[in-house]
């Protein structure tokens, strides 16, 4: 099982967890479309469309660097277009790309508002909506987005509501999607991570160096993205998946290898629904 000449549209694939998912795919030898802003080094996040596309032709696979802004649809459409030509077609639109800002309502500027609803909701819908007739002609046609199981607690929306509105828009992204294009055979999944995910974003923005120590690597969810988009299109739709309880299922047992410190206790993500449960072995707090 391979993604051996896929095409995926990976946006915000210049570092973290989009970067790995590229890896893991060019790995394959699949072809990539990073789909990203960052043209120019960050001074805080390492990373642009053109080191990550370095990384993806060492790995064996075939990189096609792109800058995107996904709030703009001419620059999606643009950069879809763009992908079609150069490697004939779409398999697989991963919506990766996200923003964060956990603050309260009084706390939450507007401008901050609707950056985050730009990119995380309507960024995935425009991003989708432009893959999609793409996707429709393929042989195995996947949409994954990074966004969490439709647990709609209280718990999950008072410390920031901006940001969990914004994020559980993904999630109902895929859910309508998955049953509009279920009879054309495109699945539509959500990822979501149990634990915290060590990336230069989270380290800078929430947990700092030390805070990196109880975070699992980019590899784990990496890792349930290749396995997912293995899976046929037909039968594996509208699948709201944490990520260590799906590797489990596909067979993985070692999931320490995934730790920053193995050593270190394991932060919970949120948005997890309380009757998840980790694999056997696996504590989390």
């Amino acid at each position: 099982m391979s993604l051996a000449g896929k095409t995926l549209f990976i946006t915000g694939a210049s570092r973290g967890i989009g970067l790995a998912i590229a890896l893991r795919a060019a790995r394959d030898g699949a072809n990539i479309v990073i789909a990203a802003k960052t043209a120019e080094a960050h001074p805080k996040l390492p990373g642009t469309i053109y080191t990550a596309a370095e990384a993806i032709e060492a790995a064996g696979g075939k990189a096609l660097p792109l800058v995107v802004d996904v709030r703009e649809e001419a620059s999606v459409q643009a950069a879809v277009d763009k992908a079609v030509e150069t490697f004939g077609g779409i398999d697989i639109c991963v919506n990766n790309a996200s923003a964060i800002s956990l603050t309260g309502t009084l706390s939450t500027d507007m401008k901050r508002y609707d950056l985050m609803h730009q990119i995380n909701g309507r960024g995935t819908f425009l991003t989708s909506k432009i893959c999609l007739p793409h996707l429709k002609k393929a042989a195995n046609p996947h949409i994954l987005a990074l966004s969490p199981p439709l647990d709609i607690k209280p718990r999950w929306f008072a410390p920031h509501v901006a940001y969990s509105m914004a994020k559980y828009n993904m999630s109902l992204c895929m859910l309508g999607m998955a049953e509009e294009f279920r009879s054309d055979g495109v699945a539509c999944n959500a990822l979501w991570p149990r634990t915290a995910i060590a990336t230069a974003a989270i380290q800078f923005a929430l947990t700092g160096e030390e805070g990196l120590k109880h975070c699992r690597t980019v590899e784990i969810m990496a890792d349930a993205a290749h396995a997912m988009f293995l899976k046929p299109s037909r039968e594996f739709t509208g699948q709201f998946v944490i990520d260590d309880t799906f590797l489990y299922a596909e067979g993985v047992r070692d999931f320490d290898r995934y730790r920053v410190d193995p050593t270190a206790t394991l932060m919970p993500d949120f948005f997890v629904p309380e009757d998840s449960v980790p694999p056997p072995g696996v504590v989390i707090g």
